[in-house]
């Protein structure tokens, strides 16, 4: 373990300490996930938000992990646009429940450029260096050195998407020739990591139902640079029974993988096959 990996953990920025119980929840709920406060890590296994924004040698590395995992699980080699799809995806879910998670649970939103995360693929440790934050007025979080108070749950809902934006916009330029995709697409991936990171951690926290509300007011379909919106919808089982879903804006091309195998959000996926797998979890 290198020296920085080592470091004892302290919320050092003033504005850090309000996210702290949020982050812990993320990490209750999935073990897997661990956020650090203070500012980004380097060394092996880590990489930094703005190291992929850069489109170099980092987004190299980066992407050779996923080439050499999807061999190593699946016997094949992916195409180059496949492998960058699976890398972003795997970069940009964290990073935005970075921010939309906080939002959700004490109503708090950082400010966290690319140049503000890094993240360690084989742990799962991902490091938030915050600065500052908005917040409603009536928040004790409010009186913090880093602060802006906002005036409604509107504008904090327009800071959620433009904190979400300001981080993802140069990671997507730099994955966007590596993924052989226009910006629309992009931006389609960008509102499918929003809703279902968010739809994932809130059915975790036993709050899917108030995720999916809250979800489709944030994204309510005319939100650029957004493509789409949350877009939750019911099916109704044989018997009766009911459960959400949604569809992707975009694709993660798993089926060029495996042809029959798909999300079960995926466009491809008929609503029958998803009652029916749904039905069988």
């Amino acid at each position: 373990m290198s020296a920085a990996s080592a470091a004892p953990l302290s919320y050092g920025l003033p504005a850090a300490a309000p996210f702290a119980a949020a982050y812990a929840r993320l990490t209750e709920v999935l073990p897997t996930v661990t956020v650090l406060p203070g500012p980004p890590r380097r060394g092996e296994g880590w990489v930094t938000g703005a190291g992929l924004a850069a489109g170099g040698a980092e987004l190299d590395a980066f992407l050779a992990w996923d080439d050499a995992q999807v061999l190593r699980d699946y016997g094949q080699r992916a195409r180059p646009d496949v492998v960058a799809s699976f890398g972003l995806h795997r970069y940009a879910w964290h990073a935005c429940l970075l921010i939309t998670l906080p939002w959700f649970l004490d109503r708090r939103v950082p400010r966290l450029p690319a140049g503000a995360v890094s993240l360690h693929r084989s742990t799962g440790r991902i490091t938030a260096d915050v600065a500052e934050f908005a917040c409603l007025p009536g928040d004790p979080a409010a009186e913090l050195p880093g602060a802006r108070p906002l005036p409604d749950a509107e504008a904090l809902r327009a800071e959620v998407r433009a904190a979400v934006a300001a981080h993802l916009e140069p990671v997507l330029e730099a994955f966007r020739p590596r993924m052989r995709r226009g910006a629309r697409a992009l931006w389609g991936m960008a509102t499918d990591e929003v809703a279902e990171g968010l739809w994932h951690v809130g059915r975790l926290l036993g709050e899917e139902e108030r995720a999916r509300h809250e979800l489709g007011l944030l994204l309510p379909g005319a939100t650029a640079p957004y493509v789409g919106g949350a877009a939750f919808r019911e099916l109704i089982g044989p018997r009766g029974e009911s459960w959400p879903t949604r569809d992707r804006a975009s694709c993660c091309f798993f089926y060029t993988l495996r042809r029959d195998d798909t999300c079960v959000t995926c466009p491809r996926t008929s609503d029958a096959d998803r009652v029916e797998r749904l039905s069988a979890q």
